[in-house]
């Protein structure tokens, strides 16, 4: 009797023993989704059941599942983090070739945050920080954008043909700051756009760094001139040395340009520094002597 009670208090904490695995979660939100149902309730809920029916298209062909759709969210695990990334970028852009011809105020753009990590399971549904980073990690998203864990950054920052923009360590609501990464395609971040200010969360304070820099110049109306980067690619393909002398000789005769024109001085400078650069580009390139040809062979 008492090995038998024993046995059915074991076996009742083993039923009770939360479960746990390492997972990849993808978590995707509708960008200003109070803002569209606000505007057109009909035509966004028919928009969004359209878009989840191609994203669970997409997460079952990259060997994921959705776990949850609650709300203007969606909730997906997947077993390879390659195949996790992959989807998010396909799901992206799945998403902005659709409705092309609708004003960008009413286009429907998700931000997806992507996290490996530790989840609590319970039947179908997964919980925990590992499902929580996912979700801090899509606010940090801009509309059409997809942000990664550094889990995930150091798991396929080299097996997939996307790049990667450190975001450094963002402040996370309820959860430990983690260092994130913006995904690139083609040397810009997907998306890469705004919308207009609505309930969704700011975006990271690099990209709001990189709007006011870029509001400051359209301001200004100074922007780099065609001559201007014309000359820097000339002096960058040039040797150093000879670089570094025409950009000293163009100074010198700016120099006696502004002082008068009365004397002019600039020539000799010039011609030494031209001289001296074009010699050292000559030394540096000539090719170095065969000092065991200038061994003796054989001793007598």
């Amino acid at each position: 009797m008492h090995l038998a009670a024993g046995g059915a208090i074991m076996g009742t904490m083993t039923d009770d023993k939360v479960k746990r695995r390492l997972t990849t979660v993808l978590c995707a939100d509708v960008h200003g989704y109070s803002r569209l149902m606000e505007a057109d309730e009909a035509g966004t809920l028919g928009t969004l059941r359209r878009y989840r029916t191609a994203i669970a298209g997409l997460v079952a062909r990259h060997d994921g599942r959705v776990v949850n759709t609650w709300g203007d969210a969606v909730i997906a695990e997947f077993a390879s983090v390659v195949e996790a990334v992959q989807c998010a970028v396909e799901i992206q852009q799945e998403t902005s070739s659709q409705d092309p011809d609708a004003p960008p105020a009413q286009r429907m753009r998700f931000r997806i945050g992507i996290n490996l990590g530790d989840v609590m399971v319970d039947g179908a549904d997964i919980y925990g920080d590992g499902v929580n980073i996912a979700a801090r990690l899509q606010e940090l998203a801009e509309p059409g954008g997809v942000v990664v864990s550094s889990t995930v950054y150091d798991q396929v920052h080299n097996k997939l043909s996307v790049g990667f923009d450190c975001l450094g360590q963002q402040p996370m609501k309820n959860v430990a700051p983690v260092i994130s990464y913006r995904v690139t395609t083609g040397g810009r971040a997907l998306g890469g756009g705004s919308l207009p200010d609505d309930d969704s969360a700011p975006p990271p304070a690099n990209a709001v760094a990189a709007s006011a820099a870029g509001a400051r110049r359209i301001g200004d109306g100074h922007e780099p001139s065609t001559w201007t980067r014309l000359v820097s690619d000339r002096l960058a393909n040039l040797p150093r040395p000879i670089a570094a002398a025409l950009t000293i000789s163009a100074f010198l005769v700016l120099i006696n340009v502004f002082t008068g024109l009365h004397r002019i001085w600039f020539h000799w400078p010039v011609a030494a520094l031209l001289f001296f650069g074009i010699l050292r580009t000559v030394l540096r390139h000539r090719p170095a002597p065969d000092r065991k040809a200038e061994r003796p062979t054989s001793r007598e």
